[in-house]
């Protein structure tokens, strides 16, 4: 009897970054794909950081780890991850970015999807928004198989931040951040729950703190500064956005029907058409799917929709 034997898995990486590097490397240890595969113009850059991955392979599940300054490498890839695009500097705007970054995906992003034309592609490059936006305007691909990362390191920083102030695990904690992956995301308090009890109704632990108006603006606050408070220390965010977008990667490997905050497209949605920003999000192995009807305050609505606003003000600004 002849077995057929699953083709393997494999991810491509666009940019060998601080970023780019940072998913390889919490891919090679999660055992994400069989094959990754790192991209980057800098050749000396990438073969350098492909020799010191694949020196540590003994170490974590069998994978191959290849590179090239040449997008052929990414052929017949699975997954993705567009991560190139101009260094954020300190106090600079995520949406400041976008001119630079938007013409380098314009360039890059064709030749992929030529050697890459069934994968699912996940925009990671800051304003990510609107960088999605661009690539799918530009490439011509569905929603589904094009999708940002979105505001899913936010809502972790958002969980964090909550389960450090009232002294439980941060796996006990849910609630999303929505909108615009920047200055005008808004956390959604209406809905969110620690250990199963809605937040707003927490009472606090024994010696614990309450989560009033005021911690939750302060929490709010340091979710949104909390990139540019790294960049100033160390010059970029790469750990945990290399771990967030390796569990997206996952998610859709693994086809896992997990929901995620992913930018996409939101059309359908009143107030909110023809602009990318997060919202909770299906993803399974056909990508981004659909996206949940969650429970909204007045206030966090109106949020949203000024969040959208900024995003597609953006967007007319860059001719999108």
């Amino acid at each position: 009897m002849n077995v057929r034997q699953a083709r393997p898995s494999k991810l491509a990486i666009i940019g060998a970054g601080a970023v780019g590097t940072a998913i390889a490397y919490a891919s090679l240890i999660r055992g994400v794909a069989r094959t990754i595969a790192l991209m980057d113009i800098n050749t000396s850059k990438v073969t350098a950081e492909v020799l010191d991955l694949s020196h540590g392979l003994e170490f974590v599940p069998r994978a191959d780890i290849i590179g090239d300054d040449d997008v052929s490498v990414c052929a017949d890839a699975d997954v993705v991850v567009f991560t190139a695009g101009a260094k954020q500097k300190p106090g600079q705007s995520r949406l400041e970015l976008a001119e630079a970054t938007i013409n380098l995906t314009k360039n890059i992003l064709p030749g992929a999807i030529k050697v890459a034309p069934n994968a699912i592609y996940i925009m990671v490059t800051n304003p990510v928004d609107i960088v999605t936006y661009a690539a799918l305007k530009y490439s011509g691909l569905p929603s589904n198989q094009l999708f940002g990362s979105g505001t899913v390191l936010d809502s972790s920083r958002l969980r964090f931040l909550i389960a450090q102030h009232v002294g439980v695990a941060v796996q006990n904690v849910h609630g999303y951040i929505v909108g615009e992956h920047g200055d005008s995301e808004i956390p959604l308090w209406s809905s969110a729950s620690i250990g199963g009890v809605p937040l707003l109704e927490w009472k606090p632990l024994p010696g614990g703190q309450a989560i009033d108006a005021p911690a939750r603006e302060r929490i709010q606050h340091e979710v949104v500064h909390a990139a540019y408070k790294i960049i100033e220390g160390k010059g970029a965010t790469n750990y945990a956005i290399g771990l967030a977008t390796t569990r997206i990667i996952e998610a859709v490997l693994n086809d896992e029907h997990r929901v995620m905050p992913i930018s996409t497209v939101t059309g359908g949605y009143e107030g909110l058409d023809d602009v990318c920003l997060s919202l909770p999000t299906l993803i399974d192995r056909n990508g981004a799917g659909s996206r949940l009807e969650i429970k909204m305050s007045d206030a966090e609505r109106e949020g949203l929709m000024k969040s959208a606003e900024t995003l597609r003000e953006m967007q007319d600004k860059f001719g999108l």
